[in-house]
């Protein structure tokens, strides 16, 4: 019998991609869309990345009630300095995208908290090794464009939607998806609007399977890559390496 489990997967994520685009449509420029959806998605993923980091370690020695996620931001703040170490990162309590979703509704400035949690993301990795990695990773979700609204309680609105809508996906973990969510998003993405903003998908992304293809022969017998022909596959190749350096557990 045919394991059909990658399908199923890559079919539940567009159609969350597509219910997002839909409740926004009219509102949100579609290659804008494409930024936000794939920013917010990254920091989900990064915000529960982290959290489950920080719990496995705290269940491992016994504490088995923790949960990161419940601490208040000063006593997570004795953890800053080992985690932008170790993980290369920080986020606080109340930054977590979980916890701002969950006050999301009712957040009437919901656009500058996610501003002040973005900047603190890329702040917190200033000085350390993983700073570049960091720098300008979320300038494209610009969360006070009149693009989203005219006001801030209409921007907001949305906001709460791309929140909720990328909340409800069912990713699971990252390491146990049999797809790349992000790399599939990205591609379904760039194939819903790329012509619409005048631009050819061919020349700006390489369909999931042949980039996992040639990535495989690229890297076959190396231990590390110095150049990739393909524009695009070099950046999958660095944006998986870079998720890949993010562990679940230490």
């Amino acid at each position: 019998m045919i394991d059909n489990k990658k399908e199923q997967e890559r079919d539940e994520l567009h159609r969350a991609i597509w219910a997002i685009a839909d409740d926004l449509r009219g509102s949100i420029d579609g290659w804008d869309f494409k930024s936000y959806v794939l920013g917010i998605m990254f920091y989900r993923y990064i915000s529960e990345n982290l959290t489950s980091y920080i719990n496995a370690d705290e269940i491992a020695a016994g504490n088995t009630d923790f949960n990161y996620a419940k601490l208040t931001d000063a006593e997570a703040e004795e953890a800053r300095a080992d985690l932008v170490k170790t993980k290369g990162f920080f986020i606080l309590p109340s930054q977590l995208f979980q916890n701002v979703r969950a006050k999301a509704k009712s957040d009437e400035n919901l656009n500058m908290t996610l501003e002040n949690a973005f900047n603190s993301i890329e702040d917190s990795a200033k000085g350390s090794e993983s700073e570049d990695d960091f720098a300008g990773l979320f300038d494209d979700i610009d969360v006070n464009s009149n693009k989203l609204g005219g006001s801030v309680a209409k921007r907001n609105e949305k906001l709460v939607k791309l929140l909720d809508g990328i909340g409800d996906m069912k990713l699971g973990d990252y390491q146990e998806n049999t797809i790349d969510a992000f790399g599939d998003a990205y591609e379904y993405l760039m194939s819903m609007y790329a012509s619409n903003a005048g631009k050819s998908g061919g020349e700006f992304f390489t369909p999931q399977e042949v980039s996992e293809l040639l990535t495989r022969i690229a890297i076959a017998g190396k231990n590390e890559v110095n150049k990739v022909y393909d524009m695009i596959l070099q950046s999958l190749i660095q944006f998986n390496y870079f998720l890949d350096s993010l562990p679940l557990t230490g």
